[in-house]
């Protein structure tokens, strides 16, 4: 199987008390190789992802730099007019971050 392209990784997330994301914990790609984790807010990622981006859902792996496990991609869902950050094919129309560690 080919490994995935991806822009980003997901590695863990923060809900605000209404249930949507507040931030997330990502690494980013540079280049040939990834940054330190940053945090990013929804409306970021959103903007993001809206833009072609790709993001995952994983882990980097000890002792091995910019080499991750991924499992799932990200995606934005909209129902009933309302945006909402995904992963897998839930379709509920609020944000669901499955497998995703919460902070």
């Amino acid at each position: 199987m080919a490994k995935p392209k991806y822009d980003g990784v997901v590695q863990a997330v923060h809900y605000q008390p209404d249930g949507q994301v507040d931030w997330v914990r990502v690494y980013l790609r540079r280049g040939p190789t990834f940054s330190d984790y940053v945090l990013l807010t929804r409306q970021t990622l959103l903007e993001h992802l809206k833009s072609g981006k790709r993001y995952w859902v994983g882990q980097r792996i000890p002792l091995l730099a910019g080499t991750f496990e991924v499992t799932e991609p990200l995606h934005v869902v909209t129902k009933d007019g309302r945006e909402a950050l995904v992963v897998g094919e839930e379709t509920s129309g609020r944000d669901h971050l499955r497998g995703v560690p919460v902070i």
